[in-house]
């Protein structure tokens, strides 16, 4: 007998939910306008021509609209689009088959592109100038190589990381846009449109205050939003209020400036334990019974943009303000 699959793509988990919540086009985004408008210039420029778009690299922290933007530049183009992510891509052999079946005009999106090794991306730099590639048949001696010409194509990277790309392969790129945070009322709009796709009615100050504690980045507006639409369709009638969303807010733990308890946890412990700093990531992260890797991946980069933590040569020290909010709030 077959054997059923237990969880078929796209069952629970948010994974269509994810798709949904995500313009469909450049002229649906909501903030990094004058992004936008450069990309749409190329794009005009591109198809007036009938010619390939120029290869662009996204860099910017995670969650801002690198993937987003990398899904509707070719739905604006018209042109067939394949997804892939550097670790993904281990050797030239894997880049391949996403070349060799390239359209006319169509785009590559590579994700995380920065994790390609360094063969693969020295293989992608005749792939990026010249529309070829080199493909060797056999082994030893008996191994030939065969220049195939591939058909022109556009490459978009993202990446967290741009420092660790090479400079040869990031000039490749003729547009490298930077993607910036979002602001509160930014936010508020994407919330309040996303609520609208989820079937959930919210007020205007409701929205607003699920930006105010979402780290200014999309994904994670989208991610507090869904859950404040689970807490009021089990708590309440499914319409959010701003004092729903509060108390949301207040079981997850999040205050008003989007720290979890995990944020407040690092803050309280340098105060506590290191009288405010500084104090090495590593005495750190054993005091609270965690990795340094994420504390320092996942915890600081939200503190130290937020002026709450500073990094010196002696250690990590406590902000003036954050000892104020650590006062101000309710939860430890």
């Amino acid at each position: 007998m077959a054997r059923e699959a237990l969880l078929q793509p796209g069952d629970g988990y948010g994974r269509d939910e994810d798709r949904m919540l995500r313009p469909q086009s450049m002229a649906d985004m909501v903030g990094q306008r004058e992004v936008a408008k450069r990309l749409q210039i190329v794009v005009d420029a591109a198809m007036k021509r009938d010619e390939p778009l120029g290869h662009i690299l996204f860099d910017g922290p995670p969650g801002l609209g690198k993937t987003t933007f990398a899904t509707c530049i070719p739905k604006d183009l018209g042109v067939n689009f394949q997804l892939t992510s550097g670790p993904a891509i281990q050797a030239p052999k894997d880049l391949v088959p996403y070349l060799t079946n390239a359209d006319e005009r169509s785009v590559l999106f590579i994700d995380e592109i920065h994790r390609i090794p360094k063969a693969v991306e020295e293989y992608l730099y005749t792939a990026m100038e010249d529309f070829r590639i080199d493909i060797v048949l056999g082994e030893g001696t008996n191994a030939r190589t065969i220049n195939l010409q591939i058909k022109p194509f556009t490459l978009i990277g993202a990446t967290t990381r741009s420092g660790m790309l090479s400079a040869p392969l990031r000039d490749r790129f003729l547009l490298r846009e930077h993607l910036d945070f979002y602001t509160d009322d930014e936010l508020a709009e994407i919330v309040g449109r996303n609520a609208k796709k989820l079937g959930v009615t919210i007020d205007e100050d409701a929205a607003l205050e699920i930006s105010k504690r979402s780290r200014s980045t999309p994904r994670v507006a989208n991610n507090r939003l869904r859950w404040v639409r689970d807490f009021a369709t089990s708590r309440a009638d499914g319409h959010v209020t701003l004092e729903l969303a509060r108390e949301a807010m207040e079981m997850q733990a999040i205050d008003e400036m989007g720290l979890d308890k995990q944020d407040r946890g690092y803050l309280s412990t340098i105060v506590r334990v290191f009288g405010g700093g500084p104090a090495g990531i590593e005495a750190i992260a054993h005091t609270m019974n965690a990795a340094p890797d994420t504390l320092a991946d996942e915890v600081e980069p939200f503190l130290l943009r937020t002026e709450l933590v500073v990094r010196t040569p002696r250690g990590r020290v406590v902000t003036p303000k954050a000892m104020d909010h650590l006062k101000a709030i309710k939860w430890k």
